[in-house]
């Protein structure tokens, strides 16, 4: 098997079929195989795949199990030399799926691969970056990332038309070489959203293998799919994941620290919003509220089992 392609699904059945119609168109003259995993759909997910695409292995999970676990049950079960990682909100263009195959057998020495990803008006999404370090997370809180000049974490001055060695590979479209998968060891399921493929990136990358993005054409990612569900959840859900991951690779004071200015980040945006309400500027009021709320959940953003004395 060339390629085993791993979609993890919750309550996104249109998206779901749109982007496995464009797989199934993609697969060309690969060995390929698909796995879905279902986290407890109730929107009609399980039974869209069953009749419409009955060459695709569905899991059905029966419970949310959060992107790192959903994908390992998936991985499991995979015998492809390569893996593919694909979240629901996708679609697939021309040949990147044979394209990215080829490419990986041409650099062995390559770990984790990222082809190019596209919003829907077509430009390029900031599907690689570098490791969130506190000095790039405060740099995002003072608000300098947005002048690309200084936007080290996200790369946003970098026109990805070139290949180029990186830290992070988004988990929306990420291939990645079974023999490396098989070295460095699964998802680290402590991670049930945000932080779970960086500290996959980070492990490869501490065992030697070098993680690249290529402009291969390419992946158009929605960015709206399961996680649109979610509202300020979602911020809260980074927040942990993120602080999760820098416990991990650097310890308790690490981890208080990135916690720290995370709260400043959504605690300043709270502020700000509010102010620009004042003036009345459309849409601010909403935004002030979302990260008030986010805000007023911070502490349960504090990862699970990690204590702070």
């Amino acid at each position: 098997m060339d390629l085993s392609i791993v979609i993890v699904n919750w309550n996104t059945e249109d998206l779901l079929r749109d982007c496995l119609r464009t797989v199934e168109a993609g697969i060309g003259d690969l060995r390929a195989e698909v796995l879905v995993v279902d986290n407890g759909s109730c929107d009609g997910s399980v039974a869209m795949v069953q009749q419409e695409f009955p060459w695709v292995m569905l899991i059905e999970a029966g419970e949310n199990l959060g992107f790192a676990s959903g994908n390992n049950v998936a991985l499991r079960r995979a015998t492809g030399r390569h893996v593919m990682l694909l979240n629901t909100d996708t679609l697939l263009h021309g040949d990147v799926l044979t394209d990215s195959v080829a490419w990986l057998d041409q650099h062995p020495w390559v770990g984790v691969m990222g082809p190019r990803v596209l919003n829907t008006d077509g430009s390029v999404q900031a599907s690689c970056s570098a490791f969130p370090s506190l000095g790039n997370l405060t740099m995002q809180t003072l608000g300098l990332t947005k002048f690309a000049h200084w936007d080290r974490y996200r790369m946003t001055g970098w026109d990805r038309q070139t290949e180029r060695n990186v830290d992070v590979i988004s988990g929306a479209a990420m291939f990645v070489r079974r023999t490396a998968m098989e070295e460095v060891g699964l998802l680290d399921e402590a991670f049930f959203f945000y932080g779970e493929e960086t500290d996959w990136c980070r492990r490869f990358k501490q065992t030697g293998w070098e993680l690249v993005f290529s402009p291969i054409q390419a992946v158009t990612h929605f960015g709206n799919g399961s996680v649109r569900k979610l509202n300020h959840r979602r911020d809260v859900l980074m927040t942990q994941g993120t602080t999760r991951l820098h416990l991990k690779h650097g310890g308790l004071p690490a981890g208080m620290a990135c916690f720290t200015v995370l709260a400043a980040h959504n605690m300043s945006r709270a502020l700000f919003w509010a102010g620009l309400s004042l003036f009345k500027r459309p849409g601010s009021r909403e935004r002030a509220k979302h990260f008030v709320r986010v805000s007023a959940d911070l502490p349960k953003a504090w990862p699970a089992g990690q204590k702070v004395f």
